[in-house]
């Protein structure tokens, strides 16, 4: 299965249009991925197929100093050592919770659309890097499976990579492109 550009940036746009988002594709040029998402994070890479991501941070004047803000500068162990892996279903959980402050699927109450058709929207985001795409996250919601998100439990936590008080994302990392997607929230 395949998506078009059109669908895709539709899917994105939509279902982040209310969060402070990061979402970004570049190439994978590394073996060790978490090198490609820094330069995602630092914005070093264009898109490799030309579509549109969002950055609502890219004009904040804080990235004159630091070109990766809202990301704070880390070196890729700390990165890597902060990110745990989880499966497709998990992550297609994620991109919906990820698309409202608190990292939830209550989020998803906000839209005019079902859940069937905002969960059709997260496929089209995740089909873009293949069905041999491996997901990973910051966030922990533990599932009774070994790398599985249980969206149903009260209780979460995260490993923070940013400047804000929460910032939850997903890494997709594909054999020839990694893509972030992220929300910022400060309370």
């Amino acid at each position: 299965m395949s998506v078009d550009q059109t669908s895709w940036e539709a899917a994105v746009h939509h279902l982040f249009e209310d969060a402070y988002p990061y979402g970004a594709t570049g190439a994978r040029r590394h073996e060790d991925w978490v090198l490609d998402v820094l330069k995602l994070m630092a914005r070093a890479v264009p898109d490799p197929r030309g579509w549109t991501g969002l950055d609502d941070a890219a004009h904040n004047p804080e990235r004159e100093a630091s070109p990766a803000y809202p990301f704070v500068a880390h070196p890729p162990e700390y990165i890597a050592s902060r990110l745990q892996e989880i499966d497709r279903d998990s992550a297609e959980n994620l991109l919906l919770a990820l698309t409202d402050d608190g990292c939830t699927l209550s989020n998803l109450s906000r839209f005019a659309e079902s859940e069937a058709e905002l969960r059709a929207m997260a496929r089209t985001i995740l089909t873009r890097y293949g069905d041999s795409a491996r997901f990973h996250t910051n966030v922990n919601k533990p599932g009774h499976v070994n790398g599985t998100l249980d969206f149903t439990s009260s209780g979460w936590a995260y490993s923070p990579l940013s400047v804000y008080s929460e910032d939850c994302g997903l890494i997709v990392v594909s054999d020839t492109e990694v893509g972030m997607f992220w929300n910022f929230s400060d309370y």
